[in-house]
């Protein structure tokens, strides 16, 4: 046979085995049988279903560090002796082999491939899927995953066979490569994680938990948390740095309105092209977001919505198909519902309260009953400022301020004897809710009718039975005779009227400040920081992406519904959306690091000292469970203050919080750069608890206090009252809202109080991105801690008359998604 023929029988990788003088048939043979038919399979792989879910599976070892990567590196410069081990050598002329042949074949090495795709509706995939190992001694060739039958189902877990020439020694990454299969069109695919196990059954993680559209490939780092100061290898260095410019690529910020806390710019998902590296995606094109020609009217909808801006969403940060079908089955029903009775179209005052109580009836909870039935009562409406869903308004007084003249003769026929007002001011009994940030705020028309908005201030009593009930109200921030202060000595109509327009404003500060602002939108300044600023490696990225799953999500749902022009907001409130950014901005830039972090405000305002606040007692035990968690996660991983101080990527992260979601605004007191272990501790404690516990309680009692609708009126259609006296039931029911504007706002509290299905309760962390013990302890006391705190919780709900369980950790979502 001549030479031409035998080079084109051999693979080119064995060409150089073949000794260059001719040689006859049998040897030949001997060649094709021991050399290339074992190589055969090499750039494939052969698969076998799993039994089990890595239930077999360890955990690998911390990576070490190595001086240089490459397929040509010395064993030398890797920190391994110079004599390589024989199963790497390439065979020599003139050794013994099979057939008593001098050649001998090569080793072969083996790695064990386990890929387990997500449990999620159409997470599986048709497209092909190849995989490629990185480790310190070279690369393997780029391999397919393929057996008999189906790969990738939905849930899934499939073991695969990769052979490589030669061992790779440790890995340091896996390229997972998605492309087309045959004549099929894309498919998107989830992937849970890879683990593969080396031939010397050293067993490596890749954790993923994304999603990959189009034709793509990502590069995954062993599931070792390891932050940038730990990183020397140029080849790991170069990926963390390609990863986070993709990821600000994709992620990119945008102003909303002057004042605002910056936001996701969703059109830059537009622009993303199917075969970009980290699992970016392109999706089909559609108008400007800013164009108002897609901000318009659907059938069945009483408002306008943003349609392009709920069309450009990365697959990473969307809601799961699960989430969003129960988010709609808790929509359609209730909204039609309303539709058929007439009440979404129906203007005007409502005739009787008592009609009130029919717009929800299929929909009552034990607490929405309670507080249709004590709303009037002075108790309960003290009680709210403790344990409803704006429980930070309070403040101690130790003086009443100038804008507030109140004397001893008014309210001390309900001090009663033995006591007045300046001895309980001295006790620290007496306490003010200040809605000042309303008092300039723009107004709004609904249904044509001009709408009305007071800034009141309204003082409290600690009474000698533990019970916080109003001492006085005054409707305006500047006193005077048109100004009234309104007394519980007053007809009960003025005080039931005066206490209703406190109501609107709780509501109104609620709403824009203390529920959206401060945990929706700052939550989704520290996700999108996160995801910019922080690689997969990196612990802290880790410990929050759990804590920012559908955040973004969920706050371009409501930009597009409720607060785009003519959108939910300009529909149900007496500010309407300008109104909105105003309070907003203005309520920012009075936002401080103290507000932030529940035992410093708790302090600040004095009420660490109240009975019976619920809200304060459960939220400070989940925060100390939270401290303790993330206390170990940053021991574990800065061993030193130092190390903290040198670790750019997390300067860079907290840095651009700072820029982003505070605007640079120094007298905000939040932090620009962290120094010390206990500042990271403290800065992530809070950030936690704010994505997780605080939205929970300020977000999940919505319904609960406001499906009575007096009790949380959204609008007011006439002035605040000037002169005292001349309230009746009907110029009561005319303040309130009408029928069409009081259903809307019921619908809104009704879904955003009903956490879609798809939901991951606070400590649930069932994406493993840490995989070392220490870690992995860490979550199950913090576990265990949050199952305490539960039980502690449900205890002491039995004996109350109104128990409250929005702190109740199996009831917190991880984060802000809905």
């Amino acid at each position: 046979m001549s030479q031409s023929c035998r080079r084109h029988l051999m693979p080119v990788s064995l060409w150089h085995l073949v000794p260059p003088f001719p040689v006859g048939p049998g040897l030949l043979i001997a060649i094709w049988v021991n050399l290339v038919l074992p190589v055969r399979g090499t750039g494939f792989a052969r698969g076998e279903q799993a039994t089990s879910r890595e239930k077999g599976c360890g955990r690998e070892e911390p990576a070490r560090s190595y001086q240089r990567v490459g397929p040509r590196a010395s064993q030398r410069e890797l920190g391994f002796p110079s004599k390589a081990h024989p199963a790497h050598q390439a065979p020599r002329f003139g050794s013994p082999g099979l057939l008593g042949h001098p050649f001998s074949p090569p080793t072969m090495a083996l790695y064990r491939v386990c890929v387990t795709t997500g449990p999620y509706l159409m997470a599986g995939t048709l497209d092909n899927i190849f995989v490629t190992l990185v480790g310190t001694c070279g690369e393997s060739p780029k391999q397919r995953l393929d057996r008999m039958g189906r790969d990738f189902a939905s849930g899934s877990v499939q073991k695969y066979k990769v052979r490589c020439s030669e061992e790779l020694g440790e890995l340091l990454m896996l390229r997972l490569h998605k492309e087309r299969y045959a004549f099929f069109p894309q498919d998107s695919w989830y992937c849970s994680c890879i683990c593969v196990t080396a031939p010397d059954g050293t067993l490596s993680h890749f954790p993923c938990y994304q999603w990959m559209e189009g034709y793509c490939t990502i590069e995954l780092r062993p599931g070792t948390a390891r932050t940038i100061c730990q990183d020397s290898l140029p080849l790991l260095l170069d990926h963390r740095k390609r990863e986070l410019q993709a990821r600000q690529e994709c992620y990119r910020w945008k102003v909303y309105a002057p004042g605002f806390p910056r936001i996701i710019d969703v059109s830059s998902f537009e622009e993303m092209e199917s075969d970009k590296k980290f699992a970016l995606t392109k999706t089909a094109p559609c108008a400007d977001a800013g164009d108002s020609s897609g901000n318009r009217y659907l059938p069945g909808f009483p408002m306008k919505i943003d349609i392009p801006s709920l069309l450009h969403m990365e697959p990473n940060i969307r809601y799961s198909a699960t989430k969003t079908t129960s988010l709609l089955f808790n929509a359609i029903p209730a909204s039609l519902g309303m539709k058929l009775r007439g009440l979404l179209d129906r203007r005007g005052s409502w005739k009787k309260l008592d009609d009130i109580r029919n717009i929800m009836r299929c929909h009552k909870t034990l607490t929405s009953e309670y507080v249709r039935e004590h709303w009037c009562e002075d108790q309960f409406f003290g009680y709210q400022y403790l344990n409803g869903v704006n429980p930070v308004m309070l403040h101690c007084l130790s003086s009443l301020p100038s804008k507030l003249p109140i004397t001893n003769d008014m309210v001390g026929p309900s001090l009663g004897p033995g006591t007045c007002l300046q001895t309980e001011l001295e006790r620290g009994n007496i306490f003010l809710a200040d809605y000042w940030i309303l008092e300039e705020v723009p107004v709004h028309c609904i249904n044509g009718c001009p709408q009305f908005v007071a800034a009141p201030l309204c003082l409290l009593w600690l009474n000698p039975q533990g019970a916080l009930v109003p001492l006085a109200i005054q409707l305006c921030q500047t006193p005077g005779p048109d100004n009234p202060i309104f007394l519980p000595t007053d007809t009960d109509w003025d005080w039931l009227l005066a206490k209703t327009w406190v109501r609107n404003s709780e509501f109104l500060v609620h709403e824009n400040n203390t529920h959206f602002l401060c945990t929706h939108l700052l939550c989704e300044a520290f996700a999108m920081a996160t995801l910019r600023q922080l690689p997969l490696c990196h612990p802290i990225y880790k410990l929050l992406l759990p804590h920012t799953r559908y955040t973004l999500q969920v706050n371009t749902i409501a930009r597009a519904t409720l607060l785009n022009p003519e959108g939910l907001v300009d529909k149900v409130t007496s500010i309407g959306r300008q109104g909105l950014l105003y309070l907003m901005s203005t309520g920012l830039a009075h936002f401080t690091y103290t507000n932030f972090c529940l035992p410093d405000s708790l302090r600040a305002r004095g009420v660490l000292d109240i009975p019976n606040y619920h809200y304060r007692d459960d939220g400070l035990k989940i925060w100390a469970a939270i401290e303790s968690f993330v206390s170990e996660i940053v021991g574990y991983y800065y061993t030193s203050d130092a190390s903290v101080q040198q670790d750019s990527e997390l300067q860079a992260w907290v840095g651009e919080i700072f820029a982003q979601a505070f605007l640079g605004r120094e007298s905000s007191g939040f932090p620009r750069r962290l120094c010390t272990q206990g500042e990271l501790v403290k800065f992530l404690t809070a950030i936690i608890f704010n994505c997780s516990a605080q939205h929970a309680a300020v977000n999940s009692g919505q319904h609960d206090f406001g499906a009575w609708m007096p009790n949380a009126p959204s609008s007011m259609r006439q002035p605040p009252p000037q002169t005292k006296g001349t309230t009746t039931l009907k110029s009561f029911l005319d303040t309130l809202p009408e029928v069409n504007t009081t259903c809307n706002n019921i619908l809104l509290f009704w879904l955003v109080s009903q956490e879609p299905k798809d939901q991951r309760p606070l400590g649930t962390y069932p994406d493993e991105h840490f995989t070392e013990e220490a870690p992995r302890r860490s979550i199950a006391v913090f576990q265990n801690r949050l199952a305490q705190i539960s039980r502690d919780i449900r205890e002491r709900n039995r004996g109350l008359a109104l128990p409250y369980a929005y702190l109740d950790p199996p009831l917190i979502e991880n984060s802000v998604s809905i």
